[in-house]
C-alpha cells in the first residue's frame, strides 16, 4: 500500500539556461521541484534570485507552475543567475555565472519548520559553492527527516572533503556513471564490478540507498543491501537538459509514496526518457505518456 502524497523540500539554485536561439527557466533542485509538483508532491522550493527582470520571470513562471514561491528570496544586492548552455548531438554543456542570488540563500523560519516536517531534503553540491551556503544546508540537516542528495558534478564548483561529508549525512545519494567513477577515486575503491563498487560507496559513506544513473542503459537503485536494475527506455533524443532532474524526481516521488525499487526505477527511466526526447527541462510530461512507455501494450 503506498502512503500519503509526499512532501519534499528542494534546496539550491533557481537559474536561466541561456540557449543559443532561447532562454528557459532552469536550475536542476527547481526542475526536480517542478517535475515532482507535476506527478502530485506537495513541494516548497528554496532559494534567491534577483530583484531583476529575469527574477521576477523566474517568480512568475514558478507561480504558473502552481509551486509556492514564499521560499524563494528576492536579493537587493545579487543578480538571477544564468547558464550559457550548449548542445553537441543534444549533450548539454555549461557556463555557470558566479556570485548570483542562488548563491546566498536566506530562510525564514517559517520555511525551516517546513524543512523539519517534510519527508524529504533534496539537495546538491552546484549550490554549495559559497561557505554561506554550505553552512546554511549543514545546519538544515540537523533538522531533516530524509536527506537526499544528488551530486550534479559542476567543475570546479565542489571540493572532496564537502562531497564526502555531505554523501555520509545523506539517507539516498545519486550519482551518474561518470561521478561514480569520481566517487570511487576519491574513497579509493578499486573494485572494477559495478555492484561491488556501489556496496563500497554504501559503506564507506554509511548510506542506505544509492542511485546511479547510467544515460541511456538505465538506471542502478542500491536500496536494503540489494541491487535493483532497469535497462531505460529508448528514445529518440531532443535534449537531455533536465531529463536526469526528471528521473529523479520520478524515482523520489515513488520510493517516498512507498512504491518498491523496480517501481520507482522504471517511473524515473520513462519520465527522463520522455524528457530527452522533448525540447527543456520543465517540458509537460502526461500520465498516459508514461504509462504508454512503461507499458506499451495496455493502451
Amino acid at each position: 500500500m503506498k502512503n500519503d502524497v509526499p512532501m519534499v523540500v528542494c534546496f539550491g539554485e533557481v537559474l536561466w539556461d541561456v540557449f543559443p536561439n532561447k532562454v528557459l527557466l532552469g536550475g536542476a533542485p527547481l526542475n526536480v521541484a517542478m517535475r515532482l509538483h507535476s506527478l502530485g508532491a506537495k513541494v516548497q522550493m528554496i532559494s534567491s534570485v534577483g530583484d531583476d527582470e529575469f527574477g521576477k520571470e523566474a517568480v512568475s513562471q514558478i507561480l504558473d507552475h502552481g509551486l509556492s514561491v514564499s521560499g524563494i528570496h528576492i536579493s537587493e544586492s545579487k543578480p538571477t543567475g544564468t547558464v550559457q548552455v550548449s548542445l553537441t548531438k543534444g549533450i548539454a554543456s555549461y557556463s555557470i555565472s558566479e556570485d548570483v542570488a542562488w548563491d546566498h540563500i536566506i530562510i525564514s523560519e517559517d520555511n525551516r519548520l517546513k524543512i523539519s516536517n517534510a519527508d524529504a531534503l533534496v539537495f546538491g553540491s552546484l549550490a554549495l559553492r559559497t561557505d554561506h551556503n554550505s553552512n546554511l544546508l549543514k545546519e538544515l540537516l540537523e533538522s531533516t527527516r530524509f536527506a537526499i542528495f544528488d551530486l550534479n558534478l559542476r567543475p570546479p564548483y565542489y571540493s572532496d572533503d564537502l562531497l564526502k561529508e555531505l554523501m555520509q549525512r545523506a539517507d539516498l545519494i545519486k550519482m551518474n556513471d561518470e561521478e561514480l567513477n569520481y566517487v570511487c577515486a576519491i574513497l579509493n575503491i578499486e573494485d572494477e564490478s559495478l555492484d561491488e563498487r556501489i556496496h563500497q560507496i554504501a559503506e564507506r559513506t554509511y548510506s542506505d540507498s544509492i542511485c546511479v544513473t547510467l544515460g541511456p542503459e538505465g538506471a542502478i537503485l542500491f536500496q536494503n543491501k540489494t541491487i535493483t536494475r532497469h535497462p531505460g527506455f529508448k528514445v529518440n533524443v531532443s535534449d537531455t537538459v533536465g531529463a536526469g532532474d526528471s528521473f529523479f524526481a520520478g524515482l523520489i516521488y515513488e520510493l517516498l509514496s512507498g512504491s518498491g525499487p523496480g517501481e520507482a526505477l522504471s517511473t524515473g527511466c520513462a519520465l527522463g526518457a520522455l524528457v530527452a526526447s522533448k525540447e527543456g527541462a520543465n517540458c509537460e510530461v502526461t500520465s498516459e505518456e508514461i504509462t504508454r512507455l512503461m507499458q506499451p501494450d495496455t493502451l
